[in-house]
């Protein structure tokens, strides 16, 4: 069985594109740039605020010191309003339960800034006893560098083969690869269940259920 279980936050348990969406839009309209469409933001995030800044800003506008103030426009409204419309997906407040209950370690990994990710943790995920919370942080590269897991590593120890990292993108599944542990995409996310396969992701799950039996039964992952 496995020991630790890491899990990327949006699109993973966290359904958040609507604010995502609605604070990156406040931002353009604030700095005089178009808008886009709640439908095309799935597909601009998963890289951390900044790549979703510059993929939502026209191609001419994407010098880094408008990509900066737009982010801060960002982070302006999306610390007052990162709860809006966001929500646990189903099952997944009970997966974490489940996995608590049998003794399964768990974490957080994301590529969204540190503040957010620790803010909609604890306010979502009250009774989760979380070994790490990590987030985006200056000087810190964003997955899929796997810098991320070595940290949470690094405070929850666990040999990589009792590890599983649970994510709804291919970039989760190359931070899984460069890190040397097993994944497990996910199909409710963000991105669609072809990106996972594409990214030879170990495992798919299409329920929260499922990662419980993935985590119950033996990893594929080198014993290092």
């Amino acid at each position: 069985m496995k020991q630790l279980v890491i899990f990327d936050l949006d699109g993973t348990l966290l359904d958040t594109i609507a604010d995502l969406g609605a604070a990156t839009n406040y931002a353009l309209r604030e700095m005089g740039y178009p808008t886009h469409t709640a439908t095309s933001y799935p597909m601009m995030v998963g890289n951390g605020v900044t790549r979703l800044i510059e993929r939502a800003l026209p191609e001419e506008a994407r010098t880094p010191e408008i990509v900066e103030a737009v982010r801060e426009k960002f982070k302006e409204y999306y610390d007052d309003h990162a709860c809006d419309s966001t929500a646990p997906y189903p099952g997944i407040t009970e997966l974490l339960n489940n996995l608590q209950a049998l003794g399964v370690r768990i974490a957080v990994a994301s590529n969204k800034y540190q503040d957010a990710v620790e803010r909609l943790v604890t306010h979502y995920f009250p009774a989760i006893e979380w070994q790490a919370v990590e987030g985006q942080k200056e000087g810190v590269p964003v997955k899929p560098d796997p810098s991320i897991v070595f940290e949470i590593l690094s405070k929850s120890p666990a040999r990589k083969s009792k590890v599983l990292y649970v994510g709804d993108s291919g970039v989760d599944i190359e931070t899984a690869r460069r890190a040397c542990v097993d994944s497990c995409g996910v199909t409710w996310g963000f991105r669609p269940r072809r990106e996972l396969v594409d990214a030879h992701a170990d495992n798919i799950a299409t329920t929260p259920e499922e990662i419980l039996e993935i985590v119950k039964r033996p990893g594929l992952a080198l014993d290092v």
